[in-house]
């Protein structure tokens, strides 16, 4: 089931999975904040979870990370439909998300997902400790959206 909470509710294992999705623990702290927090969760057990932030007309999805042992089971892509039809309601027209350049799978995600490419913000990741995927150093932000 997938819900919303405040921000008071988040736990350690929560604030431990936005982590995986974003090392910087300064930005997660800054997305709570301002964010709208979505959960999904099975009998009491965190699956997956996402941030959504807002900007006056602007809706970017800033984190969503899954549990190692529930990947590939689409939790993900339950948890974007409904961060989509949540921005739909709010009369929204348009999601962001911005990923690293070398995050191959996010970037498929993203795409399955109905998102499309938009954007590259060079050099975004250089200021930060280097992070290497798929034997690629992220270095840029790939911005992408969604026309919902």
């Amino acid at each position: 089931m997938i819900f919303q909470i405040n921000k008071d509710d988040i736990d350690d294992q929560l604030l431990a999975l936005f982590l995986e999705a974003d090392p910087s623990r300064s930005a997660i702290e800054k997305y709570i904040e301002k964010g709208i927090i979505f959960v999904h969760k099975d009998d009491e057990t965190l699956k997956a979870a996402a941030i959504l932030t807002t900007n006056n007309d602007m809706f970017e999805l800033v984190n969503i990370a899954v549990i190692r042992e529930y990947r590939g089971q689409g939790l993900a892509k339950l948890l974007i439909a409904s961060v989509k039809e949540h921005v739909r309601k709010l009369g929204g027209n348009t999601l962001f998300v911005g990923t690293g350049n070398s995050s191959l799978d996010q970037l498929a995600l993203y795409q399955k997902c109905g998102f499309r490419l938009h954007s590259i913000v060079h050099d975004f990741f250089s200021e930060y400790e280097e992070i290497y995927e798929n034997g690629i150093r992220c270095i840029d932000k790939v911005v992408l959206c969604a026309s919902l």
